[in-house]
């Protein structure tokens, strides 16, 4: 929840119904986590007068706002029971599909993961960006799921913490867990309107999910591949440095060819050292300080 005072109640109300029917039906405990990802509105007073009255409810205070990747690092740690199902606070995702989540994962799947239908949302700002970067990501992972941008998932709890999620991989869920393509699962679910407030996602999300896309198949060997890619950016920057230098006493086409190729290799491998650190850093430190309410 990042400023989402006007969808919290509504999310509540929906969230326990399912989660009534789910103790009903098939007999298990549960709990509600909400992440209040420093919200400036009213959310947390909201949250914290329904745990008053709801002892399922479990509160997570971020220090500041940190994004979802660092929320569902959090949630999942946190997080005690078997299975765990996840979902945005705007209203957006229906939590009445984590019953039908939960069949599937009692049938032995790994995840399941929501396939949004008739998406609500602006064709080019979010719709055409999302297809494409959608397509990449299956392409790279090799994981054939058509919606990571998905946030309704259902998760068997020691998948979902197998490790901590850098920010901007969250979009890279499942196939950052190392889930096969015969663990998950995808389940046509039907896409709403935001219930209150505007979107906190623009078009930047695309060109943030190809600069993280591209560390993707170096994360199995990271420790070996950030030192490769310090070493290859280095080779790639020297010599740049310096046939820019003779391009200004010297024209030579072939010589401006040369240069933008060892640029752009010196700019990529930057990239994916910066992103391999990054990420190795987040398993040692971690990527979320929360105090739970």
């Amino acid at each position: 929840m990042h400023n989402e005072e006007g969808n919290v109640k509504f999310v509540y109300k929906e969230v326990k119904e399912v989660c009534e029917r789910i103790r009903k039906e098939k007999g298990y405990d549960y709990e509600i986590i909400f992440v209040n990802d420093g919200s400036t509105d009213r959310t947390l007073t909201l949250l914290l007068e329904i745990k008053k009255e709801d002892p399922h409810v479990r509160i997570l205070n971020m220090d500041q706002n940190r994004g979802e990747a660092s929320a569902l690092s959090a949630g999942f740690a946190y997080a005690r029971g078997k299975f765990i199902f996840t979902m945005d606070g705007d209203g957006q995702n229906d939590p009445n599909y984590f019953y039908d989540f939960l069949q599937k994962l009692e049938e032995g799947y790994l995840v399941v993961t929501g396939k949004r239908l008739k998406r609500k949302e602006p064709l080019l700002r979010r719709r055409i960006p999302s297809l494409i970067a959608n397509k990449i990501i299956a392409m790279v992972t090799k994981l054939k799921v058509s919606d990571n941008g998905c946030s309704l998932k259902g998760y068997r709890a020691d998948v979902a913490k197998r490790c901590q999620i850098p920010k901007g991989f969250h979009r890279f869920l499942p196939a950052l867990f190392g889930v096969k393509n015969e663990e998950v699962l995808e389940v046509p679910v039907i896409d709403r309107k935001r219930h209150w407030g505007k979107s906190h996602y623009g078009l930047r999300r695309t060109l943030e999910v190809l600069r993280d896309l591209i560390t993707f198949p170096f994360l199995k060997r990271a420790q070996f591949f950030r030192k490769f890619f310090k070493v290859w950016w280095l080779l790639h920057t020297i010599p740049a440095t310096i046939i820019t230098i003779l391009l200004f006493i010297y024209y030579d086409p072939l010589l401006v060819i040369l240069d933008i190729a060892l640029i752009i290799g010196a700019v990529v491998s930057y990239l994916i050292y910066w992103n391999l650190n990054r990420y190795l850093k987040s398993q040692i430190e971690g990527v979320f300080k929360v105090k739970e309410l």
